[in-house]
């Protein structure tokens, strides 16, 4: 069974088919941002508490709930590893005033509070809603 897995992208190979990304929600899991600066994505991380982040992504003290819109005017997608349900909305949000796709995994059993596609990935399902036109 472990190999019907194989072939499933990574979050990775999705996020990398973008060439701005801001994670919200850093925390202290950099892995995902420092592989994506290491394949040369413009990468920046936020979050409400100070946080370090490794070399080549560029950090941003911001609340997705009260969101500094110019932190996010010029990306091309917005992402967020383990959202919980209350930020689902507040970051569609950002993600459409910045003409960005915002995509998302949750934790355990939580679904999405907001319209998604979902894409099989590696380690589980990733939720993507698309910015759309007003």
């Amino acid at each position: 069974m472990a190999h019907s897995r194989r072939n499933a992208e990574t979050l990775l190979d999705v996020l990398s088919a973008y060439d701005r990304v801001i994670e919200v929600g850093i925390g202290r899991r950099t892995d995902v941002a420092a592989a994506l600066a290491e394949r040369d994505l413009s990468v920046t991380a936020t979050d409400v508490h100070h946080r370090e982040v490794p070399d080549g992504v560029r950090f941003v003290r911001d609340d997705i709930v009260d969101p500094d819109p110019s932190v996010y005017a010029d990306t091309d997608a917005i992402y967020a590893l383990n959202l919980p349900p209350e930020l689902h909305r507040p970051t569609l949000e950002a993600a459409r005033a910045a003409d960005a796709d915002f995509l998302f995994t949750t934790l355990g059993g939580d679904q999405p509070t907001v319209p998604v596609e979902r894409r099989t990935i590696e380690t589980g399902t990733l939720y993507v809603a698309r910015a759309m036109d007003r």
